[in-house]
């Protein structure tokens, strides 16, 4: 019988395997799809990395993976994001960036020091407000769902403790976290389907059989722990109900290669409708990159195709660049996180009144069972970083601060 098992290959549990294996103890990686990485993913293309999933070294003032990229010698790219900046003002005018810029701001100070009593986020907009399409949408590139869905709690922790700097790893993030994860004993393609609490161990049943070990960390999606689809022994329905309140809002990512790099600035930015929700944000050459990198949020995305997705950028594109320059735009790649069998979304936001939900789930259900993830964090929940120090924390739940 082994030390320990982790249920999932993504940040999480990598970060709590290594850790493991500092401390000497011996363990056991299951990962259920045929890569590790999790929602972390990068496609090598002409020679650059293409992050599909969680791209962001965000607040990488105090971020422990630039740390760790540091010692294993893997460049970190510092330039300063765009974000706030519209290409060429395209589409809005300087002053019109100005009063969106104000209305977050104002939003935002709103939240923090006059939160709604309902705890629901919509609730502090302003009737008629010309900016709340703008302001939804950015909890929609935040939370990958409207502010009607988020707690004001949970959304001003991570807005309060977000740092300036928001670094990228040129080689791809999918990338470093698959590089941080060899070496360690992982079995790929093994979904587990029930976890079983015995007299002096946990037992794990999956596709390929069965699993005795001494302690178990599972580090799976909220969307996963809460669809049934793995068996848990009772002593957990409290864990699996805080993880029901964490659902997956969606966020998709599409690449297009631009067919005349030359004509664009490296890491120029653009929103496709600065007014509205359902808007794209789009990277122009990031990274030098010969493409443009597209990104969505939003309870919009549901059911919609890659095909809708590619159809939906260029129109904004065009809008914005032309539509002559849009139609020449190729298509390279584009996720499909809401489909993917062992996701099923993009990261956790808490629903008005469950930010504690967060707090649950990062409890230990017993000496022998903890959970893992990005959802588990109080301020850093959507970022690898807050994944990864989740991990280590699960770690020192089960075998002590310093065992």
């Amino acid at each position: 019988m082994i030390d320990l098992a982790i249920v999932g290959g993504g940040a999480a549990g990598i970060a709590a395997a290594r850790e493991a294996k500092a401390r000497g103890i011996s363990c056991l990686v299951l990962e259920a799809s045929d890569r590790i990485g999790g929602r972390s993913h990068s496609l090598e293309w002409r020679e650059h990395a293409l992050d599909l999933g969680a791209t962001w070294l965000h607040s990488a003032e105090r971020n422990s993976l630039v740390r760790l990229a540091g010692q294993l010698n893997v460049r970190i790219d510092q330039s300063q994001t765009r974000w706030r900046e519209q290409y060429h003002d395209l589409g809005i005018s300087k002053e019109e960036q100005a009063e969106s810029r104000a209305a977050i701001e104002d939003f935002t100070e709103r939240l923090t020091n006059d939160p709604p009593l309902s705890d629901r986020a919509s609730d502090a907009l302003v009737p008629g407000n010309e900016w709340n399409g703008a302001l939804d949408a950015l909890s929609n590139f935040l939370n990958g769902t409207g502010l009607a869905n988020v707690s004001v709690a949970d959304f001003t922790a991570y807005w309060d403790a977000s740092g300036d700097e928001n670094w990228r790893i040129p080689t791809g993030l999918g990338s470093f976290v698959e590089l941080v994860g060899r070496g360690l004993d992982i079995r790929t393609n093994c979904a587990i389907r029930k976890i079983e609490l015995l007299a002096k161990g946990v037992r794990l049943v999956s596709d390929l059989g069965q699993v005795e070990v001494k302690r178990v960390i599972v580090a799976l999606p909220t969307s996963i722990l809460a669809s049934g689809t793995i068996e848990f022994p009772p002593a957990a329905d409290p864990w699996l109900h805080a993880a029901s309140q964490l659902p997956l809002g969606h966020v998709e990512k599409l690449f297009f290669e631009l067919p005349d790099p030359d004509a664009f600035p490296s890491g120029g930015h653009l929103l496709g409708n600065p007014r509205r929700a359902d808007t794209g944000s789009y990277m122009l050459r990031p990274l030098a990159m010969p493409a443009i990198e597209c990104f969505f949020g939003g309870d919009w995305l549901k059911g919609i195709t890659p095909n809708d997705i590619e159809a939906k950028a260029r129109g904004e594109l065009g809008k914005l660049l032309g539509s002559d320059f849009a139609r020449n735009l190729r298509p390279i790649t584009c996720s499909d996180w809401q489909r993917h069998p062992f996701v099923c979304g993009s990261y956790s936001y808490a629903r008005p009144g469950q930010h504690s939900a967060r707090t649950t789930l990062a409890e230990p259900v017993n000496e022998r069972l903890a959970f893992a993830g990005e959802a588990c964090s109080e301020k850093d929940y959507a970022t690898v970083h807050g994944a990864w120090a989740s991990g280590r924390s699960a770690i020192a739940q089960l075998f002590g601060e310093n065992g």
